[in-house]
């Protein structure tokens, strides 16, 4: 069975965040509501389009409306990536990882179309055997059967993967599945949200070589 990394997005592979708080802060300044700062929607991003809107609203002290998350998703497919770009060294780390045979995977809370979009946008798209995102399967994470059906897409198993993710819902899926979890300390949670992970990789440069350490090329069948 081949070896597979699998990755969070937004806060991991890309800086994706200028981009949604932008979308969202149209969304609720068309409704009548203030901006919100860059900082507190980066604090709301990982659970998915419908949890930040509901996070977004509930800073007003409203609810976003039944038109909203529709508003939201054709709004942001048409900005996915304005200003969203790769973090440092996230490329080539990427093509080092697929030189090295790794198999490679997205799991994603983001809705799988709008994945793909920042992926080709970003010039990311090329490197994955799969992405898994929030509306692909029936849970999402932190639910670890988002994670494995995500690895069964790539031909992967949880035995032969390891996670890189900067959200604890990454560290939560990825212990569920029995795999392990690298956290991106270069993501928008803290560190503490790393609380589980088997290890913490301060630059995309350091990925490699903690995935190699947790999961050696040659582990057991």
């Amino acid at each position: 069975m081949p070896r597979c990394l699998v990755f969070d997005l937004d806060g991991t592979l890309v800086d994706s965040v200028p981009d949604i708080a932008a979308c969202l802060n149209r969304l609720l300044v068309s409704r009548g509501h203030i901006e919100l700062s860059v900082a507190a929607v980066a604090a709301m991003v990982g659970d998915g389009v419908h949890v930040l809107l509901q996070r977004g609203f509930a800073a007003h002290g409203t609810a976003p409306d039944a038109q909203a998350a529709a508003d939201f998703a054709a709004d942001y497919a048409a900005h996915v990536a304005d200003a969203t770009v790769p973090y440092p060294g996230i490329a080539a780390m990427l093509q080092d990882a697929r030189a090295a045979g790794w198999r490679m995977a997205v799991c994603t809370n983001k809705p799988v179309a709008l994945a793909h979009a920042v992926l080709q946008a970003t010039g990311l798209d090329g490197f994955f055997d799969a992405v898994g995102g929030g509306d692909s399967f029936p849970v999402r994470k932190p639910d670890p059967a988002h994670m494995l059906a995500t690895l069964a897409a790539a031909g992967a198993d949880p035995a032969h993967a390891v996670m890189l993710g900067d959200h604890h819902n990454d560290v939560l899926a990825a212990s569920g599945a029995g795999m392990p979890c690298i956290f991106a300390a270069w993501g928008y949670s803290p560190l503490s949200a790393a609380a589980g992970a088997a290890a913490v990789a301060q630059t995309a440069g350091e990925v490699l070589a903690l995935a190699d350490a947790l999961l050696p090329r040659h582990s057991p069948p």
